[in-house]
């Protein structure tokens, strides 16, 4: 099976929370508008459609395209809502794959370990000792 645009997308997904993709899209279910993850988890979901979509199509057309079948105008037409379905789901899994990459591109994971303590306050500056005659 060839490697698609939506595991890629899942694979970097994960990458980023650190969680599987099935933990990822429940807990972007409980917050399902306003958050990132529950962007980057729909635009996978859109991907994910599409490719399914795609596979769905083309598996009809080579159907329909047979050598031995013989093309009517049934079949011809069969043919050529297939294809135009199949361009309409590339382009569609390409604009949502395209989309999800670029956000992904400009996330980055936060380093687990703790930041370095902040700076100790600076201490008044010390007074003068002052002498008496």
């Amino acid at each position: 099976m060839p490697h698609n645009l939506s595991q890629t997308i899942a694979d970097r997904i994960e990458d980023l929370y650190g969680q599987p993709m099935a933990a990822l899209e429940t807990q972007a279910d409980t917050h399902p508008r306003g958050s990132m993850l529950a962007a980057l988890t729909n635009s996978y979901s859109d991907v994910q459609l599409a490719e399914r979509n795609i596979a769905f199509q083309l598996q009809r057309l080579r159907e329909f395209a047979q050598p031995e079948r013989e093309i009517g105008k049934f079949e011809a037409g069969h043919l050529l809502d297939c294809a135009r379905r199949i361009a309409e789901s590339v382009a569609s899994r390409d604009a949502h794959a395209k989309t999800a990459s670029a956000v992904l591109a400009g996330l980055h994971r936060v380093p687990t370990t703790p930041s370095p303590p902040s700076a100790a306050p600076a201490s008044a500056p010390a007074t003068a000792a002052t002498r008496t005659r």
